[in-house]
Formats: C-alpha cells, sequence, structure tokens
C-alpha cells in the first residue's frame, strides 16, 4: 500500500461509504448499541435496514449507522429517543440540503 493510500480518511471516501453495509450484529459491536435497541429504533421507523425478505440478517448502510451513533449521542447527553431522532433527522435534512446546494452550484450532477 502506497504512502497516501495508507494516509485516506475513509470517512470522505464516498465511494467506500456508498459500499458499505454491515450486519446489525457488526453494527452492535462497532457502536456498542445492542442489537434488541436496533430493532426497536427501526420498528418506530427511526431506522431502515436493507433487509428486503422477512426473516433475513438486518442490514445497514452507512447513512444508518451514521443516525445511529448521533442518536446514541445525544441520548448519552440526556436526550429523549424521540427528541434524539427529530433532532438527528433535521440535521441529516439540512446536510443533504447544503450538499445539494453545493453540487449544483459546482455543476455537478
Amino acid at each position: 500500500m502506497s504512502k497516501p493510500e495508507a494516509n485516506k480518511n475513509l470517512s470522505f471516501d464516498f465511494d467506500f461509504l456508498d459500499k458499505l453495509v454491515v450486519g446489525i450484529g457488526e453494527v452492535s459491536q462497532i457502536t456498542g448499541i445492542p442489537t434488541r435497541q436496533i430493532r426497536y429504533w427501526e420498528d418506530k421507523g427511526i431506522i431502515i435496514s436493507l433487509t428486503e425478505e422477512e426473516g433475513k440478517n438486518r442490514r445497514y448502510d452507512y447513512k444508518n449507522i451514521k443516525k445511529m451513533l448521533l442518536i446514541k449521542e445525544l441520548m448519552d447527553d440526556g436526550y429523549t429517543l424521540d427528541a434524539s431522532a427529530e433532532k438527528v433527522k433535521r440535521r441529516m435534512e439540512l446536510i443533504e440540503e447544503t450538499l445539494n446546494k453545493l453540487k449544483n452550484k459546482n455543476g455537478l450532477s
């Protein structure tokens, strides 16, 4: 591996992040959020798994993992689940809106 590749910051490797899909057990290990809690959040519609068939293992993409981490952080700071989820939803909408403005300004499609 060359030196520039070794120092590459994965948080800005959008190709990698678009392809990242992780099972519920791995998400739990990485984030410290119990699988039971992740399932509950999904049942409430706060996050969405990529699982299409009933009975298959739940799998999550980068966007949902990021949401889980932000919600967990807010809950650790004393917010309720519903307040955390709403705050994260608004934050992600604002980020998406900002990125779309930048994309349009720079003529990217």
